[in-house]
């Protein structure tokens, strides 16, 4: 028995079957590379064994722990801390237990198909997860969890990754970045500059984070030109500890180019904490303009994450705090919004801003065209509720004819998941192999142009977007 079909996500057709299977055959083995993700580099700076199983597959993974807690599971129970610490942390077995428990509202969703890539291919599992068998599961990868072959940096190179990039915020020390790179590892572990605590006036503690980012960098924020400055100088040291990207996790996608005197004024406007909603989202606008340019300047590459209602549930962020499964996809306007950093930047040929989008009906009738356009412009891949084999599928059949495959990104896995990795890379290559194959099938591709554009997808492409 087994728990992932070898054929998984290849066309029920024969013919076009096989095909898929021989585009899939040259490129499974590949390399992965992770350029967007939010591991905790700490696991590879120290190097410990990861804690449990509930630790490793439940309690960092807001897809498994959000299907629970739509089925009425307490967050509590799933040993997830209320920020105040009034609530004490589950015995890990009983976690472990009341997700094996509930582990049947995972079928025919790609965590499911995740979870038992994980569950086979990382631990050798061949009989599905039950509630009936969580012991022995439980067991089974907590003893194997103790072996030195399953610690973060033996898994690492096991599952062949070339480079993994982490996101850290913009008063982040890097200590564990730093501990990386003085190691004798060779595993390539990098860092991208995530500023939105500095960004975005309606970020919690943001009059505090502004001093502490005045602090830290020496610079008099109390100036628009030294906090502009500040972020240079932050984004030279995110550099120097191997990061070749920032990442900007924005409501919307507004952008704006102000005159420079009103884009001081509005500064000082959020910064004093008297300001209006719209304010804020006027000064997010303008810092994606401000972060472009200093793109243009210090060749990294910039990453929009737009279109996500973040922390959607109020009492879900006052009790247990930011990112917690409650962000959720709303429409979002690209081509009015993006205007004014285009018109500022977007014929910059060696500057590179990758879009993502959880408003899914944007892709055809507004991003494909702009980065079909644009040079400054390229397509992140399909990201969040979308990083599934129908959701990558309908990115493909929706982008590929306006804006080309060089336009885009290839793929990122963008988790906190360690052990999904090589099955949301593996899944990322099948679809992309059986969508080759019909191409090929209906005459828009040659077998050779197929084989090509295989690699293309799963390593050239990456490298070349994320300059790694």
């Amino acid at each position: 028995m087994s728990l992932t079909d070898p054929d998984r996500l290849f066309p029920y057709d024969g013919a076009l079957r096989g095909l898929a299977r021989a585009i899939y055959s040259g490129i499974k083995d590949l390399p992965i590379l992770s350029p967007h993700g939010h591991c905790d580099p700490r696991w590879f700076a120290e190097n410990d064994r990861f804690p449990n199983p509930a630790e490793l597959f439940v309690i960092p993974d807001h897809y498994v722990f959000r299907m629970l807690v739509s089925q009425g599971v307490p967050m509590e129970a799933l040993g997830i801390a209320r920020q105040d610490g009034s609530s004490v942390p589950q015995d890990p077995r009983k976690v472990w237990q009341l997700f094996a428990d509930h582990f049947h509202l995972f079928r025919g969703t790609p965590s499911g198909l995740w979870l038992n890539h994980a569950f086979e291919h990382v631990f050798g599992f061949l009989e599905p997860l039950t509630p009936e068998n969580a012991d022995s599961y439980y067991d089974h990868i907590d003893d194997t969890l103790g072996m030195e072959q399953f610690r973060p940096r033996a898994l690492f190179d096991r599952f062949k990754i070339e480079c993994l990039a982490t996101t850290e915020g913009a008063l982040d020390d890097l200590r564990w970045h730093k501990q990386i790179i003085a190691s004798d590892w060779a595993g390539r572990v990098i860092t991208t500059y995530r500023p939105d605590a500095v960004v975005d006036p309606e970020f919690k503690g943001f009059a505090a984070n502004l001093d502490a980012f005045g602090a830290l960098t020496g610079e008099d924020i109390g100036s628009w030109a030294g906090y502009l400055n500040a972020h240079r100088t932050r984004r030279a040291y995110f550099r120097d500890h191997g990061a070749t990207a920032t990442d900007h996790g924005h409501p919307t996608a507004q952008t704006l180019d102000l005159p420079q005197d009103e884009a001081a004024a509005l500064y000082a406007k959020v910064q004093s904490g008297d300001f209006t909603s719209a304010e804020a989202e006027a000064f997010r606008g303008q810092m994606l303009t401000e972060m472009a340019r200093m793109s243009v300047e210090d060749g990294m590459v910039m990453q929009i994450h737009a279109g996500a209602r973040r922390n959607h549930n109020a009492s879900v962020y006052a009790d247990f705090g930011r990112d917690m499964g409650f962000d959720i996809p709303q429409r979002t306007d690209f081509v009015s919004a993006l205007k004014p950093m285009l018109d500022a930047v977007g014929m910059e040929p060696d500057l590179t801003i990758l879009l993502f989008t959880l408003d899914e009906t944007t892709y055809g009738r507004e991003l494909a065209p702009l980065a079909g356009a644009y040079p400054a412009l390229k397509l992140g891949p399909a990201w969040w509720f979308f990083d599934s084999p129908e959701g990558i599928k309908r990115y493909r059949q929706i982008t590929t004819e306006t804006c080309g495959f060089y336009n885009t990104a290839g793929f990122n896995d963008d988790t906190r998941a360690f052990c999904s990795i090589p099955a949301r890379h593996d899944v990322s290559r099948r679809v992309d192999a059986a969508f080759l194959a019909e191409l090929v099938a209906t005459g828009r591709l040659t077998e050779e142009e197929a084989f090509d554009l295989a690699r293309a997808l799963t390593v050239d492409l990456v490298k070349s977007a994320y300059k790694l």
